[in-house]
């Protein structure tokens, strides 16, 4: 009887669960600034572009330091031929643009090309172990199918990342339970903004700017990792030069290996068929360049999907001119100047790429 008491509240759990968030009756009025939030709202502006767009487009996904302007990239259609877009989340990885791309693209045809943005060709293990960071969850997880309730839980190494991912695909509700409790404190604000989101976010993202602001003046003594950084600098620059120029080295265990060749993995093979050409590009690293004596990277996992046909490499030195404290706004992003130049210069490369040079 207490078995079947059970199996009765874990059915009506289960429905109810669905109901509000495997349907639309909730999910388009997630908080557009939460992770999830910003997750649809990208897919659902991508979506809406499709319908209008040729078959031109050139989609680019990544995370904060993916920071071209696809504005500037546009101003270049005529001569280049393409259309840039990007789907790119800040704070994102591989596992969630594969299931970023799983529903903007299902039958893997829409785009002439995929362009990835990674930090290096080389696997260098860092702080954060991808495989076992659970972000993935909270951006996808509108995305999300009762199919995946084995798969992506067991994407994740820890048995307790495991049990979070696998209750989060079945039950939703875990994993939006903020949001909600946030919607029902003032239901009628939620919904005004998200509905002022949905009108201004495709011009909204596509005038962005960026700051002016320059790390002029940074140096760092690689020997001790003694920082000097530019007169007035403000926390986020601080906090971004400690925490990933001026970092010591993490032992290297090949997980971030393992973690893209799983990942990137599952998206090359989506694309084996396709007419899309993937592309990687290595990011502009900083506004100064991290010794590569620093670390001894074990792999090269980018550099061995590059021998795959239909993937291609931009050279890694391409955008090496950029990477100086004028053209950077703190220890890891390009600044307007820098967004601009670096706009103009991956156009060129995605093109040549395509044209097979």
């Amino acid at each position: 009887m207490v078995c079947l008491r059970l199996s009765i509240a874990l059915v009506l759990l289960f429905s109810v669960d669905a109901v509000f968030f495997r349907t639309r009756i909730y999910t388009p009025w997630l908080e557009p600034d939460s992770s999830a939030g910003l997750f649809e709202m990208i897919l659902r502006r991508e979506l809406e572009f499709q319908k209008r767009a040729g078959d031109n487009v050139v989609i680019t996904l990544g995370d904060s330091r993916f920071a071209y302007l696809p504005k500037i990239a546009n101003q270049m259609t005529a001569a280049s031929g393409l259309v840039f877009r990007s789907a790119g989340v800040a704070g994102s990885d591989p596992r969630s643009w594969y299931y970023m791309l799983r529903d903007l693209d299902p039958a893997s045809s829409r785009y002439r090309a995929i362009v990835f943005g990674v930090n290096d060709y080389q696997d260098e293990d860092v702080g954060i172990d991808h495989a076992d960071d659970i972000r993935a969850l909270h951006y996808a997880i509108v995305r999300l199918r009762l199919t995946d309730f084995a798969d992506f839980p067991l994407s994740y190494l820890s048995w307790q990342r495991r049990w979070e991912a696998f209750r989060g695909v079945l039950f939703k509700g875990f994993v939006l339970q903020h949001d909600v409790q946030a919607f029902l404190s003032a239901p009628g604000k939620r919904i005004d903004y998200v509905r002022l989101c949905q009108r201004g976010f495709e011009s909204w993202t596509n005038d962005y700017e960026g700051p002016q602001t320059t790390m002029t003046g940074l140096s760092i003594d690689w020997n001790t990792l003694a920082v000097h950084l530019p007169p007035g600098a403000d926390r986020n620059q601080r906090d971004t030069v400690a925490g990933y120029l001026a970092r010591p080295p993490f032992p290297q265990t090949g997980r971030e290996a393992q973690f893209r060749r799983q990942w990137f993995g599952r998206i090359l093979e989506r694309y084996r068929h396709s007419r899309t050409r993937i592309i990687f590009i290595r990011l502009p690293r900083g506004p100064l360049v991290r010794p590569g004596t620093l670390v001894h990277k074990l792999s090269a996992s980018i550099r061995e999907f590059g021998r795959r046909p239909g993937v291609s490499l931009v050279d890694e030195d391409a955008f090496d001119s950029l990477e100086t404290p004028a053209l950077f706004k703190d220890g890891m992003h390009l600044n307007r100047p820098g967004s601009v130049r670096f706009s103009r210069m991956l156009v060129d490369a995605v093109a040549a790429k395509l044209r097979g040079v």
